[in-house]
């Protein structure tokens, strides 16, 4: 890693959003001034993505710098426990003070387990059990909850509203109160919202930024223009969120999500202006991140769970002491970045024995030192009936699936991902090199293979595949103090 200056790294993780929803990345009509100021004074990188377009997974990834075939945290039942170091660990061990507020979705709120001095407002998986549903993947399970997204979408609050204000108020009196405590060694503090994860419920002020009538129709959204594929017909099928839209409902529903992105910067700027006053903005370096997107209609998709660019792709941006500013960084990159990133902002020590984390420094990459190297997504979760990976090369994103035909897009040429060329004779050269690449990273057959048998476990130690049927799933998990409703 470069000499840089070691400084106090904030780190904000919002919740499924799309990175093309966003001011800086170029949508016409969203509003988002101060992730919009954030990018114009630092590095916004466009070819970010998650490790698995679902939460556990994402942010097992993200906290121990791993993919999450090395750490095993499949799904939304198999959570962070402790099963490798984090980067939160490696700052404690030299001496640096670390904090988490808002949601971190791991097993159990355990700080020392967990690689935190404190964990404020933490939301964990529902029960320390998680989603047990999304582990039936022989049979995909129809996940009836999925039919309220559009009915219930629209202005209004939510319990996960109410819970961002409360982590917002929450990291502002840190900032105020806390920080000015932990002056000998640069602090880590991350903050972990839930806004835009439905429900669709947006506060009145920010869904009436965006008239329904005004909002765009979702790509490829019409029955006869969506793409078929076994993996895609499969996963709506199980993930029934699309069955009961109407046009209206739509319009509402992206209205809505609009309005909980505007909201979310707005919380955002909150927590930047409170850095700013407390005279801490020339000695913190600021990331803002999301766990995964959401395809918000797109090919009629809603939620996660896919490798298109809305559900695996990511906002990215970094600010502060040697990041370069107004600068568009086109390197790929993905949350496990992050491990890298905070050690090496912080000015902390590379310990031996994370010589093998397949991420880099984001400042590095921001200065243009990237690394020659395959980033790599996977899913193995909820509506997956086979295995899903994805890399890029070059402009090429290569998609594989167990058992079931490959998808290729060149991104350069299709941004919107509209012409699958994975079937193309044209292009078997292409797809050939692409699949060397992925299996440099990972043995996709072996990875399905192990998600498969721990997933077994999990059923068997939660009763058989029966009884969770029978208990059925909640639909997202609840904040602190809230409970799970089951279908």
């Amino acid at each position: 890693m470069s000499d840089v200056r070691p400084a106090n790294l904030l780190f904000i993780l919002s919740d499924e959003h799309n990175k093309r929803v966003l001011g800086c990345g170029g949508h016409p009509m969203v509003r988002t001034p101060h992730l919009d100021a954030l990018a114009a004074r630092g590095t916004r990188f466009a070819n970010a993505y998650t490790n698995c377009p679902i939460c556990v997974p994402a942010r097992a990834s993200f906290a121990t710098g791993r993919h999450v075939h090395q750490v095993r945290c499949w799904d939304n039942a198999i959570a962070y426990d402790g099963q490798a170091p984090t980067w939160g660990h490696r700052l404690m061990e030299q001496g640096h003070h670390v904090a988490s507020i808002g949601k971190l979705h791991y097993k159990a709120s355990k700080p020392e387990v967990n690689g935190f001095d404190e964990e404020i407002l933490p939301l964990h998986i529902v029960n320390g059990v998680g989603d047990l549903l999304g582990l039936i993947r022989d049979e995909l399970p129809r996940r009836p909850g999925s039919l309220k997204l559009g009915p219930e979408a629209g202005p209004g609050e939510s319990e996960y509203t109410r819970y961002d204000r409360s982590i917002a108020d929450e990291t502002v009196r840190w900032l105020r109160t806390e920080a000015p405590r932990h002056r000998a060694r640069p602090w880590a503090l991350y903050v972990g919202f839930v806004s835009p994860h439905f429900p669709l419920i947006a506060p009145p002020q920010f869904f009436d930024l965006y008239p329904e009538d005004d909002v765009p129709w979702p790509d490829l959204y019409d029955e006869s223009e969506r793409p078929r594929h076994p993996f895609l017909d499969a996963m709506r099928r199980c993930l029934c969120f699309d069955e009961p839209f109407d046009e209206a409902m739509v319009r509402r529903a992206i209205a809505a999500y609009f309005g909980l992105v505007s909201f979310l910067d707005d919380n955002i700027g909150r927590i930047l202006k409170a850095l700013a006053d407390g005279g801490l903005a020339d000695s913190t370096r600021v990331v803002y991140s999301s766990d995964h997107g959401d395809n918000l209609g797109t090919r009629g998709l809603w939620g996660k769970s896919t490798m298109y660019e809305e559900s695996a792709g990511i906002p990215m941006i970094m600010a502060g002491p040697d990041v370069p500013s107004g600068r568009l960084c086109g390197t790929p990159v993905t949350l496990a970045d992050g491990f890298p990133t905070f050690v090496h902002a912080l000015g902390a020590a590379t310990d031996p024995r994370d010589g093998d984390l397949p991420g880099s420094s984001l400042i590095d990459i921001a200065r243009g030192m990237a690394p020659r190297r395959t980033i790599l997504s996977e899913y193995h979760a909820a509506g997956a009936i086979a295995a899903s990976y994805m890399i890029r090369h070059g402009n090429y994103k290569y998609i594989h699936y167990v058992g079931m035909p490959p998808m290729l897009f060149d991104l350069e040429a299709d941004p919107h991902e509209r012409g699958d060329l994975g079937r193309n004779p044209a292009f078997k050269p292409v797809i050939a090199e692409c699949e060397a690449r992925l299996r440099e990273v990972v043995d996709p057959e072996s990875a399905d293979q192990l998600a498969r048998a721990d997933q077994r476990a999990c059923i068997e130690k939660h009763g058989g595949k029966e009884a969770i049927l029978k208990k059925g799933t909640f639909r997202y998990s609840p904040p602190p103090g809230a409970k799970a409703t089951y279908f």
